[in-house]
């Protein structure tokens, strides 16, 4: 006799259709139909190709060494010391939040719908988060990624405590509400779901070692056809293959059909690892880049060079734009955002902007359990984005 509690067959052909008919599907999905389409072919192989062997080795060797470290760090003594002065709190919120990736705002967002932590914290950690699309600024220009972080965490601590001093703090709502587990970390994971997580978890256990060497000697201008004695195209090859599959395992591992899916990293039902961490996160990050190379290609092979060679005399424009796209929950558009800036599209202002702007990640869980807490810290984000863009415009990008 069957269980209430497992799952039938039917429920898991639902979850499956679901999973392979999700929103996610549609990047994939585009990208073989682009394909298809002869002038477009060369573009989306060499955009595949460049996107593993450029950004996606170097973003999975820097998450394995953060996750790496993290996993193994006990922080609760330093949580504790934080707790005794608001202050405190504050400097420990954005130190947390200018953390690669969304981990550190995510675990303040916790403290303070727990009644632990105050609002001033919150505004610190969404202020200085970077979320995900650090990892791809810290892997592809770790110079310009020191000048954003250190300005996110200044603007960030400085921010929250103005807000603890002198502005409207809402109370965190009800506690209960705020410690309720959510509904989707009850259910159980599906057969389809531990497979495509397990398949992950092998492609980049396997190749995360020779793909970094790689992606390394190609940075360092090798050929690495002709070093490893290997047919012309070879490594272009595999890397467009590997990109491809890192984007359809990506895709693959929709859980639902709605937005977040899309923008943030996955809610880990399975047993947590660092090493799983490192190949969702890493898929994550690859497939919003991939949609943030094609974008632009896409508009160069329509517009013509001179659209985006037209955004330095927009700068001020462009400050405006970037900051709006942080407003946007979720690491996905953001994202997108740094990948325009490495292709040298929008100035480091505008970075800078975004940046601060956004909250990553962390804005989902914050909508949920304190809603009007969320949409205070980020307008409270904001501004500080707008003044230390355009600040940054002004006074270093145009000499001022």
């Amino acid at each position: 006799m069957q269980t209430s509690h497992e799952p039938t067959d039917s429920i898991k052909t639902v979850t499956t259709s679901k999973t392979l008919f999700n929103k996610r599907m549609f990047i994939p999905l585009a990208l073989v139909a682009l394909w298809l389409i002869p002038e477009f072919q060369d573009i989306i192989y060499t955009l595949l190709a460049e996107a593993f062997l450029q950004v996606s080795a170097f973003v999975a060797l820097t998450l394995a060494l953060y996750y790496g470290v993290s996993h193994n760090l006990n922080t609760s003594k330093l949580q504790n010391w934080m707790q005794e002065k608001s202050h405190r709190e504050i400097i420990f919120a954005g130190l947390m939040g200018v953390l690669p990736g969304c981990g550190g705002a995510i675990v303040v967002i916790t403290q303070y719908t727990q009644g632990k932590i105050r609002f001033g914290a919150v505004v610190a950690v969404l202020t200085s988060t970077m979320g995900d699309a650090a990892f791809l600024l810290i892997s592809q220009r770790p110079e310009d990624a020191i000048i954003v972080l250190s300005i996110s965490i200044v603007i960030g601590i400085i921010s929250g405590l103005i807000v603890d001093a002198f502005l409207p703090s809402p109370k965190p709502e009800s506690i209960k509400k705020a410690t309720q587990t959510p509904v989707c970390l009850l259910q159980n994971p599906s057969l389809f779901e531990i497979w495509i997580s397990r398949m992950s978890v092998a492609f980049w256990c396997l190749l995360i070692i020779p793909a970094g060497i790689i992606a390394l000697l190609v940075a360092a201008q090798y050929d690495v056809n002709t070093l490893l004695a290997l047919p012309e195209e070879s490594i272009e090859s595999f890397g467009a293959l590997a990109g491809f599959i890192c984007l359809l395992l990506w895709a693959l591992s929709a859980k639902n059909d709605s937005y977040s899916e899309l923008a943030k990293e996955n809610d880990n039902l399975l047993p947590k690892h660092w090493i799983r961490k490192v190949a969702q996160d890493t898929q994550f990050v690859t497939s919003w880049v991939v949609v943030a190379f094609v974008f632009f290609e896409l508009i160069l092979y329509f517009a013509g060079d001179d659209l985006f060679s037209s955004l330095e005399y927009w700068g001020s424009a462009t400050i405006l734009f970037a900051t709006v796209i942080g407003l946007l929950p979720g690491c996905g558009p953001q994202i997108m955002v740094t990948g325009l800036y490495l292709q040298n599209a929008i100035p480091l202002s505008a970075q800078i902007a975004n940046a601060i702007s956004n909250d990553g990640d962390a804005l989902f869980p914050a909508i949920a359990l304190a809603p009007k807490a969320a949409l205070l810290a980020t307008v409270y984000s904001t501004i500080p984005a707008l003044i230390a863009g355009y600040g940054y415009y002004w006074l270093v990008e145009q000499g001022l």
